[in-house]
Order: C-alpha cells, then structure tokens, then sequence
C-alpha cells in the first residue's frame, strides 16, 4: 500500500499525513530527498531558482509571486511529472516549505501518480463539501512538502476555479507563510477552459 494515513499536528493546522512511496518516485524518473546528485536535480535546480529569487523577493505583500502554475498545451507532455519534480526540489531547500496542489480537476494526474485520487481536495473545498482547509492538506514523508488532491470530477469545474472562492483560497495560501511556495499542477491550456481560468 502506497500511503498510510495519520492524524498530525502541524504548525497551526491539524492534517492527514501520507507516505511518499520513494522507490516508485525512483522508477518514475523524479528527483529524491536525498544527497545524491543527478542530471534531472541539477535541471530542476536551474529552473527552480529565479522562481524562488522573485517569490521570496515579494516586494509588494499583496503579489502573489509565491503562486506557480505549471501547464502544458496538450496533455501527456509531462506537466505533473514538473510539478512534481519542481515541488521536490524546492522542498530540499532550507528556507521554503511547498504547496503541490493537483488543480488539473478534469484528469487529476499528481492524484495518479501520489495514489491519492481517491481523496476530497481542492474541488469539495470550493464546493463547500469540505469546512476546513486542514482536512484536505496532506502533509507528507517529504520534509516541507504539503499536498492538496484535486478531489472528485465536478461538471461545474470551469465555475468553481473561477469563483471567489478560489480567489480567497489563493491569496490565503500565498499570504499565510512568507516561506511557503504554492505549485499548482493546472489542465493542459489548449484542452480544457479550466487552465485558462486558473
């Protein structure tokens, strides 16, 4: 079994906690929390540093240069696999915590991968089907890094990541921690309407 669920306190929030299986994150290709070194940490370290030179910049508090959409035109072209791997790499870092959310709430792909498509997520919450935030944060084995699922299939989906709702969601992730970068793993652009609206 990939995870295994625990109730954990963390900082202010209460979450469940998932186990990362490792070794299948090794047969996938992605990078690991560990001190290795390898091509694929070395790309992701040149992509991931003037990401976080401007999000820690953050002159203005009411930017949210901490929120990154990674897309892609089509699907299949590897855009869960980056924000996986971004995610990862930013999580070895010693001044940031990260938020990998699965907002590709038409093909959760990260849900696949992570073996947690099955979870409430970012669609409940934006629904309303969910009171708190904290019961879908899923802290993981991964030292500062949180994941959020994407949560069930919606036919309103285009709707609910264009409501208030997801605006509030994002600008109170972007501003609860100043070390906290938000990664969200968005539909392919020229697919759905999703993406655009995200």
């Amino acid at each position: 079994d990939r995870l295994s669920y625990v109730q954990k306190k963390s900082d202010d929030i209460t979450t469940n906690s998932i186990e990362i299986d490792l070794i299948a994150l090794k047969r996938m290709g992605a990078i690991l929390p560990d001190d290795s070194r390898s091509k694929i940490k070395e790309e992701y370290k040149h992509i991931k540093r003037p990401l976080l030179q401007k999000a820690m910049a953050r002159m203005n508090p009411d930017s949210p240069d901490n929120l990154i959409m990674v897309t892609s035109s089509y699907s299949g072209e590897g855009k869960t696999f980056s924000s996986l791997n971004l995610a990862l790499s930013i999580a070895v870092e010693r001044d940031c915590r990260v938020l990998l959310i699965d907002a590709d709430v038409v093909k959760p792909g990260l849900g696949r991968v992570l073996g947690i498509d099955d979870k409430p997520g970012l669609v409940e919450y934006l629904n309303g089907e969910v009171d708190s935030l904290s019961d879908i944060l899923l802290s993981t084995n991964i030292n500062n890094l949180t994941v959020l699922p994407a949560g069930k299939t919606h036919h309103l989906s285009h709707e609910l990541l264009a409501s208030n709702s997801m605006r509030e969601l994002a600008k109170e992730l972007s501003s609860r921690y100043r070390d906290r970068i938000i990664i969200f793993d968005s539909p392919p652009v020229l697919i759905t309407s999703e993406a655009k609206v995200l």
